[in-house]
């Protein structure tokens, strides 16, 4: 099964994991409380777990300068304790999405990074979306509003599923449903994408 890969668990002890099997949890998660609406060390290495790096300048201005106070000030305005199946504001003009916006911009970041880097401070509610994944899926004009939408429908079936898919590999609640998406996505796609059969770029 691709999540028990992918985690690491239900394998033979030989059997290494993804390192980005601890992008959520690394240093006990983004979102603890104590630390959910600032960027620190733990979360910058945590993204790297997940293959990008967020550039020198731009990690001293997150952890000590102005663009981390305004990240932090954004963050503080997206609820870290509900999924995105449940979530009322992804729009355009929404904290999150302005944070998601601001990070972008940021000389060296980009769009794939920015919004792993929001994955880990608000993992239930924001996914991980990366060229793997716009493979698969395209090019939507919101990532984040048509995932929720899915996720929805018919009674929330697609969430119940991932969380289904969870239980049955092993990994706890703390691994979110939309990881859950992602990784099985990911896993299922990823050679493909190496040997360049996507049409998205």
């Amino acid at each position: 099964m691709n999540l028990q890969r992918y985690f690491g668990t239900g394998l033979p002890r030989e059997a290494v994991p993804f390192t980005g099997s601890r992008f959520e949890h690394l240093a006990g998660g983004g979102d603890r409380p104590a630390v959910a609406n600032s960027v620190t060390a733990d979360d910058l290495i945590a993204v790297q777990t997940l293959s990008v790096r967020i550039p020198a300048q731009a990690a001293l201005d997150l952890l000590e300068g102005d663009l981390g106070v305004r990240v932090s000030k954004l963050l503080s305005s997206v609820r870290f304790d509900i999924d995105m199946v449940e979530a009322a504001d992804l729009a355009d003009g929404s904290p999150a999405h302005t944070a998601w916006h601001l990070l972008r911009d940021q000389p060296g970041i980009g769009w794939v990074a920015a919004g792993k880097l929001l994955a880990r401070k608000r993992p239930r509610l924001l996914p991980v979306y990366d060229r793997v994944v716009r493979c698969v899926l395209g090019r939507p004009k919101s990532f984040w509003l048509d995932l929720h939408a899915a996720l929805r429908v018919d009674n929330w079936a697609l969430h119940h599923e991932l969380m289904a898919l969870r239980q049955a590999a092993g990994l706890p609640e703390t691994v979110s449903v939309l990881r859950v998406c992602d990784v099985v996505v990911w896993m299922h796609h990823r050679t493909d994408h190496q040997q360049g059969s996507c049409i998205w770029t």
